[in-house]
């Protein structure tokens, strides 16, 4: 059995701070370790402060940290997101900026730089895209099927709560000790006892673990909710198209993840108890894990990558106002790439021993996904053809995302060849490949999402110039950096490395370098149109709550929308419902009654669970047995009291809902509509003027 902590804060000491590193050997490595550790700390005493300084603490409880409303819960889970973004960002600078130093060692140190792309790539795919996904389909999902909230509102606290504290194990470990140098695979041997015995694949097993608990939950939620909750007459094939990609998504979810945990916690078993599971020498083997995780791994991308698809087709046909093209080719399509997506994760690691036969197979099921992938790209070029196209900021991700996510396609299928794999595997080339899946095609639509939804949100709009500012960064950051890495990918230059010895790939990192900092620039962009949206909020309202033309649900409901959404649960009879009532002047119709609506009250079970877990998951990190337990104890105990509450309903009476409803109504008709053209002007107070010419 490994070795056990005896003392009483197990094994954890002086040492594991990164300080006492500095002080026992001064160097730029260490800087850089004391630098991030120390924004970490002053981010935490500065939010505490305005905290503070503000009085915000109770209404931080009372609004936010205990509401069920999935409202909230998504912009949240956005928040959260965006905070890791900023991390995972910033360490990619860190990386480049590492291999810019040219031949030679650089500034960092070998483990270092192994801690950081780690990190890089567990933060990006588990606390950004999975939260930020998250946050919008929350956010969204409710409103577009006409429901007031998801199927289970206090199991989706308790999934944000799970996501939070395992992101918060992430930031933990810039602190106290070191994370795990096994990349976001954390592939054994590299993360096994023997050869890292330190604290860092635990942090990365137990972030892991919980997080994929709190993520398979959500799906599950999804999945009731659009199965369950949807408004009378809403078919599934009146669904909006985001709600199909979710719903796909959501069965992924399913699916996909309990593989990861399995993987996760077998390789906890051998690092805890010395198990074998994946020791090949005493009758385990590591190609368990490699499928198991792969397993999990290759849907992860359409998980997130669906979402997106779903995004943008709604972004291309407010945008060029019209009805989306080939709806049903897209909705067959997305479930196709759904199941594709079981069928290819050996294409990992074709290069580790399978038979040729086997390894044609799995390329064959990889270049399928072409296929239906293909398919809504020509459906959304077919929409925008002889639309009536608005470049706004939505639209300009999703152009963007259609010209760069067709070259990552394409590099996919060119690597789906197992014997052109074989001579690119464990490139640079890869790592160009995947970034530009990701960045176009799920980043992109997410910070679409983000600009096309926010009016909904809060009731304004973000600024425009701005945000094209933000689009153009995004976009010629993401050139400079990525498309660099595909032609040292060819050149042999190997991935993962913190330095090399061939100074002919010294001018692409050069230029990925000045990408990565215009990407730097793009983030601080986003913060910078935030707050420019913020100050300039008056001039954008938009309070009546349709500043695009929207065609679906959410749009036909006040800008933020109430608690309960729908004053009166809408009855649907168009796949574009509100396009169509817009079109027969019948938007905006008078209730002739009104009903009491019940909602879930808050309940804090979410943060608490969030503050044990994040403590469990440390102490089992650190080998504090008794406070691992101890935790555990009170975690059970916490559940089984919460399950005594029976006040878990608020009632708003009817009189109520209608006073708020009729004072909405009066503004709707006292308002003067608005052509596309003065959409992004302060004219634009949410009522639009239907485009009848394309409706239809």
């Amino acid at each position: 059995m490994t070795s056990p902590g005896t003392g009483f804060f197990g094994r954890l000491n002086w040492d594991a701070l990164p300080v006492t590193g500095l002080i026992q050997n001064p160097n730029a490595n260490e800087i850089v370790a004391n630098a991030a550790a120390a924004i970490v700390l002053v981010g935490v005493v500065v939010v505490v402060g305005l905290l503070s300084w503000f009085r915000l603490w109770t209404p931080l409880w009372r609004d936010w940290l205990t509401s069920v409303d999935h409202k909230k819960i998504g912009i949240m889970y956005v928040v959260f997101a965006i905070v890791m973004l900023a991390r995972g960002v910033l360490e990619g600078v860190v990386m480049r900026a590492q291999q810019a130093a040219g031949p030679g060692d650089g500034f960092l140190e070998a483990e270092h730089f192994a801690e950081l792309f780690s990190t890089h790539g567990t933060i990006m795919i588990f606390f950004v895209a999975v939260p930020f996904v998250f946050g919008i389909a929350n956010y969204v999902v409710p409103l577009m099927i006409g429901a007031r909230d998801v199927a289970f509102p206090r199991l989706n606290q308790i999934s944000l709560g799970l996501t939070v504290s395992s992101g918060m194990m992430l930031m933990v470990s810039l602190v106290v000790g070191r994370f795990s140098t096994g990349g976001w695979t954390a592939y054994p041997p590299y993360t096994g006892a023997a050869f890292n015995p330190g604290v860092g694949p635990d942090y990365w097993i137990w972030a892991i673990v919980v997080s994929g608990v709190g993520t398979t939950l959500t799906g599950i939620n999804f999945a009731v909710t659009i199965y369950k909750m949807r408004a009378p007459g809403m078919t599934f094939m009146r669904l909006p198209m985001y709600c199909w990609t979710i719903i796909c998504s959501s069965i992924l979810i399913v699916f996909a993840m309990p593989p990861l945990g399995v993987a996760a916690l077998l390789l906890a078993a051998d690092r805890y108890l010395d198990f074998h599971f994946f020791t090949n020498d005493l009758g385990g083997n590591m190609m368990n894990y490699a499928n198991l995780f792969w397993l999990f791994g290759h849907p992860e991308v359409y998980l997130l990558v669906l979402p997106a698809y779903g995004i943008y087709s709604e972004v291309f046909a407010t945008f060029s106002a019209k009805r989306l093209y080939g709806y049903n080719s897209l909705v067959i399509a997305t479930m196709s790439i759904a199941v594709l997506s079981f069928t290819v994760w050996l294409h990992h690691f074709f290069t580790m021993g399978q038979s040729a036969l086997i390894n044609a197979v799995f390329g064959i099921a990889t270049m399928l996904i072409a296929i239906p992938t293909g398919v809504k790209v020509y459906d959304w070029m077919a929409t925008l053809w002889r639309g009536r196209i608005r470049f706004s900021v939505p639209m300009l991700y999703g152009l963007a995302f259609l010209m760069l996510f067709v070259i990552g396609g394409l590099s996919g299928v060119i690597l789906a060849n197992p014997t052109v794999d074989y001579q690119v595997h464990n490139t640079l080339f890869l790592v160009a490949h995947f970034h530009n899946v990701l960045l176009p095609g799920v980043l992109f639509g997410l910070l679409a999402a983000y600009n096309y939804w926010f009016p909904k949100a809060f009731g304004f709009r973000l600024n425009e110039f701005w945000g094209r500012v933000t689009v153009a960064l995004w976009t010629v950051g993401f050139l400079l950096t990525f498309m660099p890495l595909y032609f040292v990918g060819l050149m042999g230059m190997p991935r993962r490395s913190f330095s090399y010895d061939d100074p002919s790939f010294h001018p692409f990192m050069i230029v990925a370098i000045v990408g990565a900092l215009v990407i730097t620039c793009a983030l601080f962009s986003v913060l910078i149109q935030l707050w420019v949206s913020i100050r300039d909020r008056e001039k954008t309202r938009v309070p009546v709550g349709d500043p695009w033309d929207g065609r679906t649900l959410e749009w036909s409901i006040p800008s933020p929308p109430p608690p309960y959404n729908f004053a009166i649960i809408p009855t649907v009879t168009d796949r574009d419902d509100f396009a169509a009532a817009k079109d027969k002047g019948a938007a905006y119709p008078t209730p002739d009654a009104y009903e009491d609506i019940e909602l879930p009250r808050n309940t804090g079970i979410g943060f608490v669970l969030c503050v044990l877990s994040g403590v469990w998951m440390f102490a089992l990190v650190w080998w504090i047995w008794w406070l691992a337990a101890l935790m555990t104890v009170l975690m059970i105990l916490v559940v089984i009291v919460w399950t005594f509450d029976d006040s878990t309903e608020l009632t708003i009476p009817a009189e109520e809902v209608r006073k708020d409803h009729e004072a909405w109504l009066a503004r709707v008709h006292g308002e003067k509509a608005v052509d596309r053209d003065f959409e992004t002007s302060p004219e634009n107070r949410g009522l639009a003027r239907p485009d009848l010419e394309v409706i239809t």
